[in-house]
């Protein structure tokens, strides 16, 4: 598979350090360690932390060859558990990720790789300039397939941008109180909100082929135009859900974009989510022996 990603890079400031992190970076980080290829179109600061996130995207075997350097600060995401121990996130902007610009012989190059998939999330889009660039990025490489991996993080986001971005979308991935969130946006009924009720709303309006809930520890539930599917979490010890997400949503477009079954599917990448959610930090060290191993766990919620 080849992977183009518009996405933020930025350091996760833990109480107890620093660790590289940004939706984009770690989903390209664990699609290419299952044997894909896949680059990072982004931007960082000139400065120390930009540095040394380059540095670490190529100990995790990315290309920076697609990061652009600029003056503004390296970007960063302060978290905090809240009460019941979810990451909230505050992410200072502008920062440098909201400056990435291409031109046309920028453009050309892309066009020469012949992607296949474009992946994009919601906060890097709230910069109008980049949301018009992924429009054209759209347009511009044939036949590509997009993604969209929702993380509405509070602040960063508002409706008329996420129903912009969904009418581009092939596949969508968003987390079961996202998808909450909007089916009562769109006058769902009080009460009546189920994974299944909302992707037939959604389905319904933006007519995107295959939308996956994720429902944590419960596993997650899939829609496609030929049917829905379920799928039981893992049991696993979490020291860190920051990244399993991500984790979850490489896996599963891995799965989908080489036609496998469903369920295959949906227990690779329910796995990989909580592998990584055992481990501290968005993109911790893990093998596919590891992965296939928790795959086969019968340990399941």
């Amino acid at each position: 598979m080849r992977l183009l990603s518009i996405g933020e890079i930025l350091w996760d400031i833990f109480p107890d350090g620093e660790r590289l992190g940004g939706a984009a970076l770690n989903f390209c980080a664990h699609l290419q360690r299952m044997g894909n290829a896949a680059w990072l179109l982004t931007s960082v600061g000139n400065d120390e932390r930009g540095t040394l996130a380059c540095q670490e995207m190529m100990r995790l075997g990315l290309s920076t060859e697609m990061v652009q350097v600029t003056e503004m600060p390296t970007g960063v995401a302060e978290i905090t558990p809240d009460t019941l121990g979810n990451p909230q996130f505050v992410i200072p902007r502008p920062a440098a990720f909201d400056q990435v610009r291409i031109n046309p012989t920028q453009l050309d190059q892309l066009r020469s790789i012949k992607f296949e998939w474009l992946y994009f999330g919601t906060l890097m889009q709230r910069e109008p300039k980049i949301e018009w660039l992924t429009r054209e990025l759209i347009d511009a490489l044939p036949g590509v397939r997009c993604f969209y991996d929702m993380n509405l993080r509070t602040g960063h986001w508002n409706l008329p941008l996420v129903e912009r971005l969904c009418r581009r979308a092939n596949i969508l991935k968003l987390e079961e109180n996202e998808a909450k969130t909007l089916y009562y946006a769109y006058g769902g009924t009080k009460g009546g909100f189920t994974p299944a009720n909302f992707c037939r709303l959604w389905s319904s309006i933006f007519e995107v082929e295959i939308i996956c809930v994720t429902l944590g520890e419960n596993g997650c539930y899939v829609f496609t135009r030929d049917g829905c599917y379920e799928a039981p979490g893992y049991k696993v010890d979490v020291v860190d859900t920051v990244g399993a997400g991500d984790a979850f949503a490489a896996a599963f477009l891995h799965g989908i974009h080489n036609l496998w079954p469903m369920d295959k599917t949906l227990s690779l990448a329910n796995a990989l989510g909580a592998l990584v959610a055992t481990r501290p930090g968005a993109v911790p060290d893990w093998t596919m022996h590891e992965l296939h191993t928790m795959a086969m766990s019968p340990l399941r919620k």
